[in-house]
């Protein structure tokens, strides 16, 4: 084992990074964390230490900066620029500037593999895939920590290391799996997924040490609202008796939710820029995006400053054109206020279901966000569905406390407004679980959580988030512009542990060869009563999600195209947090690995 457990956290908006090491805990209590300050360019000829690595990439121009000017400790002169400085300059230069790839490496419209970022990149721009671009931010990392902890010491290097990365625990396999790409990519070798919300309570038990047993009690649900710069996620985490000891058990994970702190900042741009004279329309596109990388810069300054009643916000002028020189405006406190409150936490009752918007024939390609921005509503769905899927004989659940997490709820007025919705759902008051640091709380529970996998601290026990089911196409004569119904067979039930692996019974499937054959893959976070083997025939379309699709080719035998081999599936929960799926042929011992298809997806 490593000397150190290294916890990280990938974010949309912040990267950072925290550790133990392991020698110095005593036997059975989990040693203290610490944050690793991680040197970037924060200026030219300026490197500095900051706690956060801003998850921004920067790819600049042949001679756009001059020599040594961009230099890090370890790379003279680096390729691409990763944190503070790509932020800052990219918000000048949009074009240029890779943003949110984390919400993209979840996007199953698009290849992930594939050099799409900049999405809005002119031409010249040589583009990087989301999987490179979150591999440039752990890459980073790696020589930071190589080069502030490990030094000349090879066994100490982040490469040796055990890492804990935290995914959001709405991601599914295939976002999962291309994750741990992006580590692979980086050199990262023992890497084990975590999901954020879990990871953020870990952090909560790691400061509360054995009080937290006095801050909760057998038959509470607590909730994690993790609201980040790309993501909603929700989970819900009992209470439970166990031997006479208080245990914990993860109950549920919401839905991918595609709404954050990206989506405030573009609301924000817009309210700024309906201030201006001709309004968004007086901006080029990449003024546009400008204006919000500028609108979040306010932001954070009035969260920050909470005396300061307005924010500067500025824009680059691009030619007489559009504006003769520079777009400077404000964002008011009251503005900021009314548009993320009323907005994205609106008042709402329990029953309430977010909109689903109406779509049009035709829409530009890009990430698909949340179609209704109020995340109260998506949390009323949520704990709505929750009830009837845990069956607790109410028609929503209402947790017993708060816990928040994400860069969102580090506005204390954003907090307030939650609990105040809460509590009215409930009737009573519904505190709030005092957070650690919100900038740091992820990266500070993986690392907590490592220790936790060396038998010292306190664990979560729950499983896979949710079940998952391949497709079975259905013998049924053809119909002209009708495609054949699907069954879904269960190949992994809700609370499957890491580490287990199961045969999966039911009748013989037949795999084509000779061409590629594709399975159709969806996954539930409210069926937990699925037995692996399981088939349905028919569901609720609230209850199955439709996911990025399996697909595999098995060479023809003796030219036998497109005959169906007799098969078996074979399910494998990795250690790791990853879902492997394998074709096993019942006539002898060959198998095939069913891989991710991570292409455009593309409508049968």
């Amino acid at each position: 084992m490593s000397r150190y457990v290294v916890g990280i956290d990938l974010g949309t908006t912040n990267s950072a990074l925290a550790f133990a090491d392991t020698t110095a805990n005593e036997a059975d209590r989990p040693g203290p964390i610490t944050s690793l300050g991680i040197p970037q360019v924060v200026a030219i000829n300026e490197v500095s230490d900051r706690p956060l690595l801003p998850s921004f990439l920067y790819l600049p121009s042949a001679k756009e900066f001059p020599a040594g000017g961009l230099d890090l400790p370890w790379k003279s002169p680096p390729d691409r620029i990763v944190g503070v400085f790509a932020r800052e300059h990219g918000a000048k230069v949009p074009g240029r500037l890779v943003s949110s790839a984390k919400s993209w490496l979840s996007h199953a419209g698009v290849d992930r593999r594939a050099a799409i970022l900049p999405w809005a990149a002119a031409e010249e721009v040589a583009r990087v895939s989301p999987v490179t671009a979150s591999a440039a931010y752990l890459e980073h990392l790696r020589d930071a920590w190589n080069a502030r902890v490990a030094g000349r010491t090879a066994a100490d290097r982040l490469e040796n290391q055990e890492v804990f990365l935290t995914v959001p625990a709405s991601f599914d396999a295939a976002a999962r799996e291309l994750t741990t790409e992006a580590a692979a990519q980086a050199g990262l070798r023992q890497v084990t997924l975590i999901e954020e919300p879990q990871a953020a309570f870990y952090a909560w038990l790691a400061a509360q040490g054995d009080k937290w047993r006095k801050k909760v009690k057998v038959g509470d649900v607590l909730l994690v609202c993790d609201v980040g710069g790309g993501t909603t996620d929700f989970t819900l985490i009992a209470v439970t008796d166990e031997g006479g000891d208080l245990a914990l058990t993860r109950l549920a994970v919401g839905e991918h939710i595609l709404l954050g702190g990206d989506n405030m900042d573009l609301a924000l741009a817009y309210a700024v820029a309906a201030t201006l004279p001709q309004g968004m329309d007086g901006l080029d596109a990449a003024q546009r995006i400008a204006l919000g990388h500028a609108c979040r810069t306010a932001k954070e300054t009035l969260f920050t400053e909470s005396k300061k009643q307005a924010a500067p916000v500025t824009v680059l002028g691009r030619g007489s054109k559009v504006i003769g020189g520079s777009v400077k405006t404000e964002l008011s406190r009251e503005l900021l206020q009314r548009v993320l409150l009323e907005g994205f936490l609106p008042r709402c009752a329990p029953t309430d279901l977010p909109g689903r918007g109406r779509r049009v024939g035709l829409t530009e390609i890009g990430l698909p966000y949340a179609a209704d921005p109020a995340i109260t509503r998506h949390l009323a769905r949520f704990l709505t569905q929750q009830a009837g899927s845990l069956h607790t004989g109410g028609s929503t659940i209402l947790p017993s406390a708060v816990l928040f997490n994400g860069g969102v709820f580090k506005a204390a007025e954003l907090r307030r407004r939650v609990l105040e919705i809460l509590s009215e759902w409930a009737g009573r008051p519904v505190p709030e679980l005092e957070s650690t640091d919100l900038d740091l709380a992820v990266a500070h529970g993986a690392a907590y959580y490592g220790q936790v996998r060396r038998g010292k601290g306190v664990r979560i026990r729950g499983g896979v988030p949710r079940s998952y089911y391949v497709g079975l196409q259905t013998a049924a004569p053809a119909v002209p512009g009708v495609p054949p119904p699907i069954k879904a067979m269960c190949v992994v039930p809700m609370g499957m542990e890491e580490g287990t692996e199961f045969d999966v019974p039911g009748p013989e499937l037949g795999l084509v060869v000779g061409e590629p054959a594709e399975f159709r893959f969806l996954s539930s976070t409210t069926r937990r009563e699925d037995p692996i083997g399981t088939i349905l025939e028919r569901w609720n379309p609230e209850e199955l999600q439709e996911l990025a699709p399996l697909e595999t080719a098995l060479a023809a035998e003796d030219g036998r195209l497109g005959e169906p081999v007799p098969v078996r599936l074979h399910a494998h929960i990795t250690e790791v947090g990853t879902l492997d799926l394998w074709c096993r042929s019942t006539r002898d011992d060959r198998r095939w690995k069913l891989e991710f298809n991570v292409r455009e997806a593309t409508e049968d």
